[in-house]
């Protein structure tokens, strides 16, 4: 069932929303000029009226009950915040996208950005000055972080309480609309981040229609929604049309599922299965593929798996259990979940599965979690060193910049993008920002603030951080969070952003980088070097990757297996800003090779001999 209003040119518009435990049931139009319609109901609680003489701009309420007037909870556009009227939108649009040639799951270079904070402007106009620049940096895919209507102009996105409506103050539809026409133009794909999991609580008016949430599940962000309980079924139907809304109206080539293990579903098919199968549809309609990448801390692979296999059918999910590795080995913290990390061992296997937990005991959870990943194909999982949680969930929005050394950072840029899963790079991390990102908002209401604070210092009783964290609802922590794009000329910046290119150029080009098979794949780890020595093969392409965690130099006794090879890149070399190399330009027979404390280094197979 279609919801909201449906604009259909000529001045004709249906309107639906879903109410079932209502009597009355009324259109109230405030602008251009006030009319009170009535509706009429379905037997499923749907309420719907066709009306004429409506244009776009035409704002709204529903008027429940002749008491309650609300705007709507599938509103297109607030165009005056979360709580004020709802506007008619048409979706008409000039696409230059028809020949469009999609980004393959295996084949992405992921950019997480946030609207807000990647430009002083914090629109999405001004995002497509920068995409040149993205381009030339290799990167073919844009992930967004939430767009949906929150309160106020400051919010990372996961407050947003109008599932449907595009973010007034980032432009709003059609400047979601320009930015992936200018994306898909230079050959960009885009997905964007949507929360499912729940809503924020300001301008939050679902309950008001309907039984949108439940009390059996506890989500930690709020009230959880009901997937599965009486009169779901409407619920359902609103966060299906949702995801298939963003996709057919924008254009988006897939959509990130925000912390699927708070989607609490006990029904015979659950909801990610459903919205799997809806979104291929769709994909078949429209002759493209879609992907669904989900964001997970269950370790499960059912949510992967194919529904003849008992999964959920999601494309692939972010992979904490690797970033949790590298960020250990790199910065030596022990902390509330990083105490389950921090050995060479536990990188090896991220590497060559991507869970690590795969059925062990957990000290940090008190538990034996997850299962296993091995049958997985490499796509399956986005891999990064930073992210938008990993960054923005510490006290000081600290990026890896501020935590560890260069040589850690081209170091970590190395294990993603050489890694054979689809690797996230973070806003700014590929010049090495390090201004902070922030936890954000703008909330109106006292007491929430002041919930939103206490929240925060909560958050962070399980780490070891003193003082108090910046306040949330402080324009200057938000101000403080948009990254300097002119770093990128500075030396040292400018380098790391010359190795970030190289690193994906390799990605791209080399068929043993480019073409990723777990079986085609060797990895071996040294605990005591804390080195680790990876091999990934294509026919007859090979590449080998020296991955050096340790503070000073690691020594490998190395077999050549009878070939030649070549080194392509050092990052010890003086022209990374490194201290200097000491491995050979080309390898011929069995050696020792010395490889420099925080380094890496790829060497290339030339001829078989």
């Amino acid at each position: 069932m279609k919801i909201g209003a449906n604009y259909l040119g000529a001045g004709k518009c249906e309107f639906t929303v879903w109410a079932p435990f209502f009597y009355e049931l009324a259109l109230e139009i405030t602008a251009p000029q006030h009319k009170l319609i009535p509706m009429r109901k379905d037997d499923l609680g749907y309420w719907q009226v066709f009306v004429e003489g409506v244009e776009r701009g035409t704002q709204y309420f529903y008027k429940l009950n002749e008491e309650k007037i609300r705007p709507d909870p599938a509103s297109f556009f607030q165009p005056e915040g979360v709580h004020r009227a709802s506007e008619v939108i048409s979706h008409n649009f000039v696409w230059h996208d028809q020949n469009w040639q999609e980004i393959l799951l295996k084949d992405m270079l992921i950019y997480e950005l946030h609207i807000g904070t990647f430009t002083q402007q914090g629109t999405f106009l001004a995002v497509i000055d920068r995409l040149d620049a993205l381009v030339d940096l290799g990167i073919n895919t844009l992930e967004i972080m939430p767009v949906a209507q929150f309160p106020g102009q400051r919010n990372w996105g996961y407050d947003g309480v109008y599932a449907f409506a595009v973010q007034n103050f980032y432009g709003g539809p059609l400047g979601l609309k320009e930015l992936v026409n200018a994306c898909h133009s230079r050959g960009i794909a885009v997905i964007l981040d949507v929360v499912y999991n729940h809503l924020g609580p300001e301008g939050n008016y679902l309950s008001d229609f309907g039984p949108y949430f439940t009390d059996k599940y506890k989500s930690p962000w709020g009230q959880a929604i009901n997937f599965d309980g009486q009169y779901s079924y409407g619920v359902r139907n609103f966060f299906i049309e949702n995801a298939l809304y963003w996709l057919k109206n924008y254009h988006l080539d897939g959509l990130r599922l925000d912390a699927v293990h708070s989607i609490f579903d006990f029904s015979a098919k659950h909801i990610l299965l459903e919205l799997s199968q809806k979104v291929e549809e769709l994909g078949l309609a429209l002759g493209r593929k879609i992907y669904l990448i989900a964001e997970s801390d269950l370790n499960d692979t059912r949510i992967l798996k194919p529904e003849a296999q008992g999964g959920c059918a999601i494309s692939a999910q972010w992979c904490d259990d690797f970033h949790h590795c590298l960020h250990t080995l790199l910065t030596k913290e022990d902390n509330g979940y990083y105490s389950d990390f921090g050995s060479i061992d536990k990188m090896v296997k991220a590497l060559k599965q991507g869970f690590v937990y795969t059925g062990e005991y957990s000290k940090y959870r008190k538990n034996f979690y997850g299962n296993s990943a091995k049958g997985l194909s490499p796509e399956k999982f986005v891999v990064f060193s930073q992210n938008h949680d990993q960054a923005g969930n510490r006290r000081e929005g600290e990026r890896l910049s501020n935590l560890v050394s260069f040589s850690a950072l081209k170091l970590a840029a190395a294990t993603i993008i050489l890694s054979p899963y689809v690797p996230l790079i973070f806003m700014g991390q590929e010049y090495g920002e390090d201004n902070p990102f922030l936890y954000f908002v703008s909330h109106s209401d006292a007491q929430l603030i002041s919930a939103v604070r206490q929240g925060r210092k909560k958050e962070f009783s399980g780490f070891k951080w003193q003082n108090e964290p910046p306040d949330p609802q402080a324009e200057e922590t938000f101000s403080r969070s948009k990254i300097e794009w002119e770093k990128r000329d500075k030396q040292q910046n400018n380098v790391l952003l010359k190795l970030y290119k190289q690193l994906i150029n390799f990605r791209k080009t080399l068929p043993a980088l480019k073409y990723s098979s777990k079986k085609d794949m060797d990895v071996f780890g040294d605990n005591n070097q804390k080195l680790i020595f990876l091999k990934r093969q294509y026919a007859e392409d090979t590449v080998f990757v020296l991955l050096n965690f340790n503070q000073k130099e690691s020594m490998l006794d190395f077999d050549s297996l009878g070939c030649e090879w070549q080194k392509i890149i050092d990052s010890a070399e003086k022209k990374w800003l490194g201290s200097g190399s000491s491995l050979p330009d080309d390898i011929k027979s069995n050696c020792q090779l010395q490889i420099m404390r925080l380094s890496f280094a790829v060497y290339l197979k030339k001829d078989r001999v």
